[in-house]
């Protein structure tokens, strides 16, 4: 549970790093679509192949939190989001079970 925790914390904070420099360049926002494209090009890429290990729901759902910190942001409901760090509001998202006969 811990490595999706991890999982999970290193594609927020991959994606927020992402966003802001994408917003320092002076473009804008990167809507979640093309945010879960990144996800398959990192679990493809050779140094973060160890995503594939987690679930892709707790991963995409990283994603759509970040859109929502962001869309808040945005409509002046919270501050900017920040960088997640390890420990700290750690959130345990586990895909949902199937029941089979």
């Amino acid at each position: 549970m811990r490595r999706y925790a991890g999982a999970c914390r290193f594609v927020f904070n991959k994606a927020l790093a992402l966003q802001k420099e994408n917003h320092e360049t002076g473009n804008k926002y990167i809507p979640y679509a093309k945010m879960t494209s990144w996800l398959v090009e990192w679990k493809a890429a050779t140094e973060t192949q160890w995503l594939k290990e987690a679930p892709s729901q707790p991963l995409q759902q990283s994603l759509k939190d970040l859109e929502r910190a962001h869309k808040n942001f945005f409509q002046k409901r919270a501050e900017l989001p920040r960088f997640k760090k390890r420990g700290q509001h750690d959130v345990n998202r586990t895909p949902p079970v199937r029941m089979t006969r």
